[in-house]
C-alpha cells in the first residue's frame, strides 16, 4: 500500500481536510502552506461518500485546485486503509442419493490455516466473514488418536460410526487417516528458501515483525547438513542470503533482522526467484521447499490469480514445493495463500501469533516439510442397501470426478509426517428420514442386503520415492459402539464451522452453547490446551451472536 506523500498516516487524514477547508472557508488559498505538484493529475471522483457529504457541507464556493487534491488523496488513502481481505466462497457439499451417485471422491488436505483466521477475528471481537470457514481445515487443525500403520503403508487408517448429534435420524461417519511420525533429526537433508513480502503493507505488527520471529523459530531447528536461503520482493526483489549451511545460524538471523518494510508488491517476480534459489541449492532425495510468509496481496508484474496457479503447478514438478503461511490483517488475500499451496504441493497455515509459528515450524515440522505420501485420493462407495443418502462435509475444493481416482496424473494432496487427516460424511441410513424426496419412478438396486457393510473406503497414494500408485480397500461396518471422545470433538467443531457460516440448515435446533458443550464433555487429553482453547472460541462467537441488550 502507499500513501501520498503529504500525509504519512491515515490517522492524520480528518485532519487534514478539516484544516484546509477551515483555510479555504477564510480566504487563504491552501497553496500558501502545501507545496503545490508541479504537474497536477486530474481530480478524481471521491471514493468515500462520508468525506464527500463531509465536504459539501463545510465549502459553499469551489476550493482551489490544490486544496481539492489533498482532499482526493486523503479520501482515497481512506478508502485503501478499508478491510479489503479477499475469501473465496463455496456452496456446501450437496446431498447425494446413493441410489443415483453411489461414489464420493476428493483429495485428502492437511491446512489448518482457516482455524487460526477465524480464531484472529473472534478474538478481535467480530464474526469471521464466510469465506473464513472451511471445514475440513477446522477439524484438521486438531490432533486425534488415530491407529499408526502396522502394514507397511505410510498411513493408518481408521474408521467410526455414531449418531450424528445434530440430527437423530442420520450418523457421523469418520475416516481417519495418521501417517508415521519421524523425528527431526532423522529428517533428509533440507533445501529451504523463506521468501518474505517486505513490501508496505506488511508494515505493521501482524506483518514482518512477526514474519521475523517466526522464521527465527526454525532457524533454531536447523541442522548442519540443510540450507538455507532468503529471498526478498517488495517493489523488486533480490536476493538477500545465498544457499547457507544450518550450522550458521547468526548469519541467518542477522539476515532475518536486517529485512524491513516499504514499497509496493511484486510478488511473482519474488516467487520466480525463489525457485532459482531452491534449483541453485537443490539436493538430491532431500527435502526442497520454499516458505512463502506474505499477506498475498500482489499488485505489481503477474498478479492473475490462474496464472501464479500455473507457475506454482509447473515448479512443483521440479521436485521443489511450495508451503505459504499467512500473515497480516485488512488487505489479506486467504484465497491465493490456500490455492497457491495445493498447487505447489504444500500446505497452508495462516500465523496470527507467535504460539501458533511455533506449532507449525516447530511442534509440526516433521510434518510441515517431510511428505509421506504424495497425490493421496480417498473415494467411499456407499452401500444402497443400508445407505440412502450423504453428503460431505467440507473438502468443496478438493473435489474429484469419479474417474480421477485411478488416474495418477490427476494431482492431489499430499501427506507429511505424523499428519493426521479427518473427513466426515453424513449418512443417512435405509430406512431413516432424509434430506431428499423420494423418488416416484425410480428404485435402488437390491444388493448386498445380506451384509452390514455401511460402505466401502478406498485409498489410493503414490509412494513418496515415486512410482505407480498403490490402493488399500476397507470395508466400513457400523459397529453400533458408543462415540469416542475424538469422534464427539471432530463433529463439535465441524457443527460449530456450519453454524459460523450460516443458516443452520443441517445442524438445526443445535446452538453454539450445545457445541460448546459437547466440545468441553469431549475434551480428553488435550496436553497442548488446544481444545480448550476451542471451546473458548465457541464462547467468544456465542456472545458476539447473541442479541445486544437494550
Amino acid at each position: 500500500m502507499s500513501y501520498s506523500p503529504l500525509f504519512l498516516r491515515p490517522a492524520a487524514q480528518g485532519f487534514a481536510v478539516t484544516l484546509l477547508v477551515a483555510l479555504a472557508g477564510c480566504g487563504l488559498s491552501a497553496s500558501h502552506d502545501v507545496a503545490k505538484p508541479a504537474n497536477p493529475a486530474p481530480v478524481a471522483e471521491l471514493k468515500s461518500a462520508a468525506v464527500q457529504g463531509a465536504v459539501s457541507q463545510r465549502m459553499p464556493s469551489p476550493a482551489p485546485m490544490t486544496t481539492r487534491l489533498v482532499m482526493q488523496d486523503s479520501a482515497a488513502m481512506a478508502y485503501r486503509s478499508e478491510p479489503r481481505e479477499q475469501y473465496q466462497n463455496l456452496p456446501d457439499n450437496p446431498v447425494h442419493r446413493v441410489a443415483e451417485t453411489p461414489v464420493s471422491t476428493f483429495s485428502v488436505d492437511v491446512d489448518t490455516g482457516s482455524y487460526a483466521n477465524v480464531r484472529r477475528f473472534l478474538n478481535q471481537g467480530s464474526l469471521p466473514p464466510e469465506g473464513t470457514v472451511r471445514l475440513e481445515e477446522m477439524v484438521n487443525y486438531f490432533p486425534y488418536n488415530y491407529a499408526l500403520p502396522t502394514d507397511g503403508s505410510p498411513f493408518g487408517v481408521t474408521t467410526e460410526v455414531a449418531t450424528t448429534p445434530w440430527n437423530p435420524h442420520t450418523q457421523l461417519l469418520r475416516i481417519g487417516i495418521k501417517a508415521s511420525d519421524r523425528a527431526v533429526a532423522d529428517l533428509a537433508p533440507a533445501n529451504l528458501v523463506f521468501l518474505v513480502d517486505v513490501s508496505g503493507s506488511m508494515d505493521r505488527r501482524e506483518g514482518l515483525p512477526l514474519v521475523k520471529s517466526t522464521l527465527k523459530l526454525l532457524v533454531d531447528q536447523l541442522r548442519e547438513q540443510d540450507r538455507v536461503s532468503l529471498v526478498v520482493y517488495a517493489g523488486e526483489s533480490r536476493v538477500v542470503l545465498k544457499p547457507t549451511s544450518g550450522r550458521d545460524k547468526a548469519k541467518i538471523r542477522n539476515a532475518i533482522d536486517q529485512l524491513t518494510a516499504g514499497g509496493a508488491t511484486a510478488g511473482a517476480s519474488g516467487i520466480e526467484l525463489a525457485y532459482q534459489m531452491a534449483r541453485e541449492g537443490f539436493i538430491d532425495k532431500g527435502i526442497n521447499r520454499i516458505l512463502l510468509a506474505t499477506d498475498g496481496d500482489f499488485n505489481v508484474g503477474v498478479s492473475d490469480f490462474d496464472s501464479l496457479k500455473q507457475m506454482a503447478a509447473d515448479q512443483r514438478k521440479s521436485g521443489v514445493s511450495l508451503t505459504t503461511l499467512g500473515f497480516g490483517v485488512d488487505n489479506y488475500n486467504e484465497h491465493l495463500m490456500e490455492q497457491l499451496a495445493d498447487a505447489g504441493d504444500g500446505n497452508y497455515a495462516y500465523i496470527d501469533t507467535l504460539r501458533e509459528a511455533r506449532k507449525v515450524l516447530v511442534e509440526q515440522l516433521s510434518s510441515t516439510l517431510a511428505v509421506v505420501a504424495r497425490d493421496v485420493k480417498l473415494q467411499v462407495e456407499f452401500n444402497p442397501a443400508r445407505v440412502s443418502e450423504y453428503r460431505l462435509l467440507g473438502y468443496e475444493n478438493r473435489a474429484l470426478k469419479r474417474e480421477d481416482f485411478n488416474n495418477d496424473k490427476v494431482d492431489a494432496g499430499e501427506i507429511g509426517a505424523g499428519h493426521t487427516v479427518t473427513a466426515l460424511y453424513e449418512i443417512v441410513p435405509k430406512g431413516e428420514k432424509g434430506w431428499l424426496e423420494p423418488l416416484r419412478y425410480t428404485s435402488a438396486p437390491e444388493v448386498a442386503h445380506n451384509t452390514g457393510e455401511l460402505a466401502l473406503l478406498r485409498v489410493r497414494y503414490k509412494p513418496a520415492a515415486g512410482g505407480d500408485s498403490r490402493l488399500i480397500e476397507r470395508p466400513i461396518v457400523n459397529a453400533s459402539t458408543a462415540a469416542s471422545d475424538d469422534l464427539r470433538f471432530s463433529a463439535a467443531v465441524a457443527a460449530f464451522a456450519q453454524q459460523l457460516k450460516g443458516d443452520g440448515r443441517y445442524t438445526g435446533s443445535m446452538s453454539l452453547p450445545d457445541t460448546a458443550a459437547l466440545a468441553r464433555s469431549a475434551r480428553g487429553d488435550d496436553p497442548f490446551g488446544l481444545r480448550n482453547e476451542f471451546v473458548q472460541l465457541v464462547e467468544l462467537a456465542q456472545s458476539l451472536k447473541a442479541p445486544a441488550k437494550q
